[in-house]
């Protein structure tokens, strides 16, 4: 997997990076949870601060894009952010006695 930042702008605002990307894989389409540590490994951020918002793929190509949001604190993130873009994409956890 390489991928490639096609935009990337400073929201004081909301004290974020908004990130655009164009990531190229192999094989089948890599989970949310790829994405994110690639990303994060790239842009050289801890992954707690990064918000995946999008991945989109096109029929018959090994390539999708995304937006991604960096914010510069736990705390902002959480101010800011949809609650529901935390879970997606992670792990369920096992219930006991399944």
């Amino acid at each position: 997997m390489d991928f490639e930042v096609t935009r990337d702008t400073r929201n004081e605002l909301l004290a974020r990076r908004e990130v655009d990307f164009t990531l190229r894989f192999d094989g089948p389409t890599p989970s949310r949870l790829q994405v994110i540590g690639k990303l994060s490994a790239g842009l050289n951020v801890k992954d707690t601060l990064l918000v995946l918002d999008s991945m989109k793929t096109t029929f018959g190509k090994t390539e999708l894009s995304g937006k991604a949001r960096v914010y510069d604190s736990p705390e902002q993130k959480e101010k800011v952010e949809r609650t529901f873009l935390f879970a997606r994409g992670m792990p369920k956890p096992k219930e006991e006695g399944s």
